[in-house]
């Protein structure tokens, strides 16, 4: 037997408990752990119990405990449990072995009573034995037979166990006198408060352990062992059995704590459409998918919580790994092949607004298994499936969900919360198409063919990246990064997503876990910069509409928060979805981010040096008119930058990495603020603007008190604020900007100090001093891009080949990045893929591409 032949409820609810932040697992010894024995000193435990229980130590998270009426000497010599499983001996009156010191000295004369008492009472008694413990003495009548045993016990009752001062404690066969009040559901209580568990598990078999199962509530889980009435939740009948539950929760928990086989990040691939995108793994698993907007809930969260997070998958029948996935050249459609069989997955474009579709189509000539298990809401909600002849039903949702598959004949499944769908399909009698349609009940074909629904998908991005300019290097690459920036604007709103995902660790197991799924002003900018830069100038011009929409619900632009919803509503308080155990097990998993209520001071130059890039952009486009050049509404929201960077330059903020602490002085903040107002006078000049004289003595105030306050001569280099001496990569933004001519010595010794302190191999890091997170982190793509184009401003050109070709080859195997990588590890980190990093690719090869003696691009 094993433990798959426990009761499906039981196993249910162990999968459950075994999915909270901290669990304590604690049991009985005697007839729980271990078999009743006539001599309690082979008491021995299962080796299988023994192990599963240091298993379930060892894990994050957990605590494993033993609560016995054994003494607690003899509970640690007989056991055999290693130290990280805590020992609790007398029914809970001893945690530790000199807790007898603490007994005062009439619990001590007492008890001294009562072990004479007792001593008398079983040498009247053939058979009957005494046990003495630090605070109690137990009286065993197992050995003895039932006629003078049951004497023994009636002695006991009427004697010593009416004594003031003695708690009575009666189990099979034994009855027990302590002269300290405990008992074990107040030494689970203990466990449980000091372990902060959030839930607990607790085996037993012996009366005495009822106390314990009283206690239990929620969504902690009571097992009974053997026969007798109980309260318990659960009953199994063998000690064997214990084993066997044991096993299973630890293989539970373990599962979940580490995320289940978490897929590398950077060999993740991005379906897109126009409002929506989803995740696939190399062996074509939907990992990632929301509805209705990307910054929504998880239908599918495979990618935070294992398969019983949701997911959808297609895989041969005959086992193996697929041979490719790529995307078919100039789209967001994708490609996955195994020796006999293709996935083909794409988000197809005309539908309705409040739809999320996905179509997935199987080719090839050997069969394949599919598996669809939708979880909605993060899988915080029980579904239902219903097979019908076209498809199927999703029942539980309050937005419906159909997944058409006419001629799939689907197997539903249950674990007792959540069901799902398996069907074996044979695609050499023609392709299997399947149609997730999530925001409908409907189950009509399309109005047009699957082929020309593809077609359509596809052509949206081939006649797009067709149209742009890209850097000569890695040309096959660049347009990728084009792609998935592009596949990052959310058309409907005009906002643009920082990432596709959240909670993607910045360290393995940590819990530098943050949700990217927003627009932050800042990125979006910067996003919608590199779109211009490469001839595409419709996003920025939706973005900068997106800006003057928000700015429209504030009392001024200064108080511009750093990011919004997708559709530029504030952002809900940030939470943590306690029931997926992370990426990897690192956990939390976070929707919402409370960088929103941040003070960021930066976000107001990003903004303006995109309507100056724009603003020369059509000008080279032949639009040479001023007024159409620089439109009013662009010079409206140059204005109002200006205006909060008056207001608010000399405040401290959180900077650009929005770190929780205090506010500082930091300089790109104070660079970004100053680029405001320079690219403002610029623009002016060149599009005939009037502005406010006192622009030109705000912009050189704001570079002299930098230059004077960033710079720290112990180090030899500006720094990240100005009250420290510890450096950042965004300060290279000092000469990036042209805040200081680059021929500047202390931008050239930022630089090397730069690279002596930050970069490490092929990345380089944001910053190294405490931020207040546990933890650490990545190196950032972006930052790596950063010092590239600071090696060509000081002229060290060959250094800044040498780190754009390592940032090309950490690239996925299908070209995406993620936000940041780990050069030991060598495997990239945080969410994916990320605007940042792709735009940073860009800008280097676009500055590689010039000529040697060329500057960089203003």
């Amino acid at each position: 037997m094993s433990a798959q032949d426990l009761p499906l409820e039981f196993r249910r609810a162990l999968s459950t408990v075994a999915r909270v932040p901290r669990l304590l697992v604690a049991s009985d010894y005697d007839g729980t752990l271990a078999p009743i024995v006539s001599d309690p000193t082979k008491a021995f435990p299962h080796r299988e119990s023994v192990s599963a229980l240091r298993a379930l130590a060892g894990l994050t998270g957990t605590t494993a405990a033993v609560i016995s009426g054994r003494a607690l000497r003899d509970l640690a010599a007989l056991s055999r449990l290693p130290v990280e499983v805590q020992l609790i001996g007398s029914h809970g009156s001893e945690f530790d072995v000199g807790f007898v010191h603490a007994i005062d000295n009439d619990a001590k004369h007492l008890l001294q009573e009562v072990q004479t008492a007792l001593s008398r009472i079983a040498t009247e008694n053939p058979g009957v034995t005494v046990e003495i413990k630090p605070a109690s003495v137990a009286l065993h009548v197992r050995n003895a037979s039932p006629e003078i045993g049951h004497r023994a016990l009636l002695q006991v009752r009427q004697g010593p166990a009416c004594w003031i001062g003695v708690q009575v404690t009666e189990g099979k066969s034994v009855i027990e006198l302590a002269v300290v009040q405990t008992d074990k559901g107040t030494a689970l209580d203990t466990v449980r408060h000091q372990a902060g568990a959030s839930a607990a598990v607790f085996f037993g078999d012996d009366v005495t352990d009822e106390k314990a199962f009283r206690v239990l509530s929620g969504p902690d889980v009571g097992i009974k062992v053997g026969d007798g009435e109980s309260v318990a939740r659960f009953r199994v009948d063998s000690t064997e059995a214990v084993s066997w539950a044991l096993a299973f929760l630890l293989e539970e928990r373990r599962t979940w704590l580490a995320g289940a086989s978490a897929p590398r990040i950077e060999r993740l691939t991005m379906l897109a459409s126009p409002r929506s995108v989803a995740l696939l793994t190399p062996d074509a698993t939907v990992t990632w998918f929301c509805h209705p907007e990307p910054d929504s809930a998880a239908v599918f969260a495979h990618l935070l919580g294992g398969p019983q997070a949701g997911h959808f998958t297609i895989e041969p029948e005959r086992p193996g790994l697929p041979l490719s996935q790529r995307y078919v050249d100039g789209t967001m459609t994708v490609e996955t092949r195994w020796a006999s069989l293709q996935v083909v997955d794409y988000l197809p474009h005309d539908i309705a607004a409040t739809r999320t579709d996905l179509t997935r189509v199987i080719t090839g000539d050997a069969r394949a298994v599919v598996t669809f298990a939708p979880r909605p809401e993060f899988g915080q909600v029980p579904v239902t499936l219903e097979a019908q002849e076209t498809g199927l039903r999703v029942h539980g949702t309050n937005d419906p969900i159909v997944l058409r598959s006419p001629g799939v004949q689907w197997q539903i499944v249950s674990d007792g919360i959540h069901e799902s769908a398996r069907a074996v399909v044979d695609p050499s009698r023609g392709p299997v198409v399947l149609e997730l349609r999530c925001g409908t009940v409907d189950f009509a074909p399309a109005m047009t063919s699957e082929p020309d629904r593809r077609r359509q998908a596809e052509n949206y991005w081939a006649q797009w990246s067709s149209q742009l300019t890209l850097p000569p290097l890695k040309p096959d690459l660049m347009k990728r990064s084009a792609l998935t920036l592009r596949g990052l604007v959310h058309v409907p709103s005009g906002s643009i997503l920082a990432a596709a995902t959240t909670s993607l660790p910045e360290d393995i197991g940590g819990v530098r876990n943050w949700d990217y799924r927003y627009c932050w002003l800042r990125d979006a900018s910067l996003t919608a910069q590199a779109l211009v830069s490469l001839g595409s100038l419709t996003e920025a011009e939706d973005f900068l509409g997106w800006v003057h929409r928000v700015l429209e619900t504030l009392p001024g632009p200064e108080r511009l928060h750093p990011l919004y919803t997708l559709y530029g509503e504030t952002l809900p308080p940030e939470a943590s979805i306690d029931q997926l155990p992370g990426y990897a097990g690192s956990r939390p998993v976070r929707v919402g981010n409370a960088a929103n209520m941040q003070v960021q001071l930066d976000v107001f130059g990003p903004i303006v040096d995109l309507i100056s890039t724009l603003a020369h952009a059509r000008e080279l486009k032949g639009i040479t008119d001023p007024a159409h050049a620089l439109p009013d509404a662009d010079w409206e929201l140059v204005q109002a930058m200006v205006h909060a960077v008056q207001r608010r330059w000399q405040e401290p903020d959180h900077g650009i990495w929005e770190i929780r602490g205090n506010p500082r002085h930091h300089v790109y903040s104070k660079v970004m603020g100053w680029l405001t107002v320079d690219r403002a006078l610029t623009l002016a000049r060149k599009f005939e603007r009037q502005i406010d004289p006192a622009w030109t003595t705000l912009r050189d105030t704001i570079a002299d008190e930098v230059k004077a306050k960033g710079w720290n001569e112990d180090v030899q280099s500006y720094t990240a604020a100005y009250d420290g001496t510890d450096l950042d990569a965004a300060t290279l933004h000092i000469g990036l900007s042209g805040l200081i001519d680059p021929s500047d010595p202390r931008f050239a010794a930022t630089v090397v100090a730069t690279e002596a302190e930050l970069r490490s191999g092929s990345t380089v890091y944001r910053y190294h001093h405490d931020d207040g997170l546990p933890g650490g982190e990545g190196g950032f793509h972006l930052c790596a891009a950063w010092l590239v184009e600071a090696y060509l401003l000081i002229g060290k050109r060959s250094d800044a080949e040498a780190l754009f070709a390592q940032l090309v080859d950490v690239a996925g195997p299908t070209g995406l990045l993620s936000e940041e990588y780990d050069p030991v590890a060598e495997r990239s980190l945080g969410n994916h893929p990320q605007a940042y990093s792709h735009l940073g690719l860009l800008r280097c090869a676009q500055l590689l591409g010039q000529p040697a003696e060329a500057k960089a691009m203003v």
